[in-house]
């Protein structure tokens, strides 16, 4: 059974119970543009304690907000994950004091829940046991023009909740859709106040829209609407900068590219310490993070790669993280030539892995058999003696033993 199969059947049982149940939003949208959904959502007048009774396997997610996730059969094209759908309880929101949440929700109408929600395209209802689309606020005509517009007053739709700043950039990025002039206006309005956002939700809304190939695009409404400044202060940008990092955006269209290094592309101006300050302020991952800060600071030592001595260069051609920081460096050139990128591919296919990264000729228990204690100088020798194996200085460990009495006297 597909995820789609059993959204249809998670209708039905609901219909088939005297309730009224529809797919909303995202999904509906989706399949209207001929797209396969994410995930399926349903809406319904079922109350959350109804829907637990009609289905075997739930888990209540957000029974204050009427939402129970639905569990499905094992999917062996997801390495046997059970298939889930969200189903909810036809919902109008009250006040939003934080203006990220609902203080409260009470239960409603289709049209009522139609009229809460961001903006027009993921506003509608589908019925897929009649094919029958419920449209309360013009979804379908804001789809065949390619528009995204808030429902009813978009300036009361982003006070709601401020991350739908962002998410208009990044929904209007994905489908290549224009904004609204009154939607744009209202989200320039608010932008600065998406810091009301937790750090966790906006770092989502950034991995989708830049990890998006048409995540160039999303670079220039996240500035043409505002929200560069609140997001990343570090950035600010003046035009012609901003300029050539939107053209560094449009350099990774082909292919699959990791969060991090767009990322790093889209920070690119400043240095290792301030891309750690914004990956903590934005409470990225530590994996995230650590790649992130490394394809920084290395954007800058790589230039020099066919003049850096072998211990310098070859841990940076061995390291994980370095097909991605050669296409950092490809797109920084956008589309001239890079010798250094040319140079560091050429070592790369001409040289074996052990000569980049040869077993270390000596460990700590060397020293120690020297008769040394563990300290400061265990690891200034043992780099020094990496370095010079790198170097290609020492090639054995006689060698290296011998490197370590000339520079520790006291040593054995």
């Amino acid at each position: 059974m597909t995820e789609r199969e059993f959204a249809v059947e998670c209708v039905r049982t609901l219909q088939n119970a005297g309730f009224r149940a529809l797919w909303a939003g995202g999904c509906v949208r989706d399949e209207l543009l001929g797209l396969e959904p994410n995930d399926y959502d349903i809406a319904t007048d079922a109350r959350p304690e109804q829907v637990q009774k009609l289905f075997r396997r739930t888990i209540a997610v957000g029974a204050a907000f009427g939402v129970i996730e639905v569990i499905g059969p094992r999917d062996p094209s997801r390495g046997g994950e059970h298939l889930t759908v969200e189903v909810a309880t036809f919902r109008s929101d009250g006040t939003y004091s934080d203006g990220r949440r609902p203080d409260s929700v009470v239960f409603s109408s289709p049209e009522e829940d139609a009229a809460r929600r961001d903006f027009t395209i993921n506003g509608m209802f589908f019925d897929p046991i009649a094919g029958q689309l419920h449209d309360y606020v013009g979804g379908r005509a804001d789809l065949d023009s390619h528009t995204l517009r808030a429902i009813g007053d978009p300036f009361a739709r982003f006070a709601e909740d401020k991350l739908r700043v962002l998410r208009a950039v990044r929904i209007a990025t994905r489908f290549h859709f224009g904004i609204d002039d009154d939607t744009f206006a209202a989200a320039k309005a608010m932008a600065p106040q998406i810091t009301v956002v937790s750090p966790e939700r906006i770092a989502d809304e950034l991995r989708k829209l830049l990890t998006h190939p048409n995540r160039a695009v999303g670079v220039w409404l996240l500035r043409d609407v505002g929200l560069i400044e609140p997001i990343l202060p570090e950035l600010v940008p003046e035009q012609p900068r901003w300029d050539r990092t939107a053209e560094m955006m449009e350099s990774f269209r082909v292919g699959p590219n990791s969060f991090p290094l767009i990322f790093a592309a889209l920070i690119h101006t400043v240095d290792r310490p301030a891309a750690e300050v914004i990956a903590e302020r934005l409470r990225f991952s530590n994996a995230e993070k650590s790649r992130m800060s490394w394809l920084v600071e290395n954007q800058r030592v790589l230039l020099d790669a066919p003049t850096m001595r072998p211990s310098a260069l070859k841990p940076i051609l061995v390291h994980p993280g370095i097909d991605e920081l050669l296409a950092l460096h490809r797109a920084l050139a956008r589309g001239q030539v890079a010798p250094h990128v040319e140079f560091c591919e050429r070592v790369l296919q001409d040289t074996p892995r052990e000569v980049l990264d040869p077993q270390p000729l000596l460990t700590g228990n060397d020293l120690k058999a020297l008769g040394m204690r563990p300290g400061p100088d265990f690891k200034r020798l043992l780099d020094a003696v990496r370095e010079a194996q790198l170097d290609g200085e020492l090639r054995t460990r006689d060698d290296a033993l011998a490197r370590v009495r000339a520079l520790s006297p006291g040593s054995g």
